[in-house]
């Protein structure tokens, strides 16, 4: 993401929640508990030790933290300096081996370190840019040949409104109100074809869940609201 390709309001908002990116209890509690199943999904595919890992848009470093943990040798990239610096904090406080973070777009680092890294995600951030095609060619240009490519977003339709907008944000208040913009959801349709673009193949497809009485997340195979989706760059 060059620097254009940013929306100062998404930035700024999350910046103000900066602080309680690793409160379990504060509107990150949904990240906190989808990270061992995105975690989980993605070591299933493309295990983690001993690999070079790049986390585009880590925010906090919540998954870039956990991808560490489990062997990997991690970077994180972020342009939301505040989140950052909770990231760097946290691993500072709790030891995290072999996690780095850098303020930078991933164009520009596409544009420094092209073919770097063995596995690139990319998790619940394509949604919150101007130009979501032109981060997923970044990260495409950022994995070696044969590496993998992992992209989580939001669905468009009513019923991805009615649960991530509606229900979310404003009637079980998961998240704070304005979090989503229902236009910049991506079909899979789209994000598949955005990733051929990218010569990213698409490998594998997940639905991810959520039961407001039980309060628990699971992985399914359907993808109308939340979703992920593996890729691969071939050549």
């Amino acid at each position: 993401m060059n620097q254009t390709n940013v929306d100062p309001a998404e930035l700024a908002k999350f910046s103000e929640l900066a602080h309680r990116w690793w409160d379990v209890h504060s509107e990150f509690r949904p990240l906190h508990q989808i990270n061992p199943l995105r975690l989980d999904w993605i070591q299933q595919l493309a295990p983690l030790k001993d690999r070079q890992v790049l986390d585009v848009g880590c925010g906090g470093g919540i998954l870039s933290d956990a991808m560490a943990r489990a062997g990997a040798t991690v970077t994180g990239i972020d342009l939301a300096s505040k989140s950052l610096k909770v990231a760097q904090l946290h691993a500072l406080e709790t030891q995290t081996p072999r996690v780095t973070y850098r303020e930078i777009s991933a164009e520009a680092l596409a544009a420094e370190a092209p073919g770097q890294f063995d596995t690139v995600t990319c998790m619940e951030m394509l949604e919150h840019v101007p130009d979501p095609a032109s981060v997923i060619q970044a990260c495409a240009t950022l994995v070696k040949p044969g590496g993998w490519v992992f992209f989580s977003t939001l669905n468009r339709n009513p019923k991805s409104f009615v649960f991530a907008i509606v229900g979310a944000e404003y009637v079980l208040n998961l998240l704070p109100k304005g979090t989503h913009e229902y236009a910049k959801f991506i079909r899979p349709a789209e994000l598949a074809a955005h990733a051929r673009a990218a010569g990213l193949t698409l490998q594998a497809m997940k639905g991810l869940q959520y039961n407001p009485i039980t309060r628990r997340y699971w992985l399914n195979n359907d993808t109308s609201v939340n979703y992920m989706i593996a890729t691969r760059r071939f050549d």
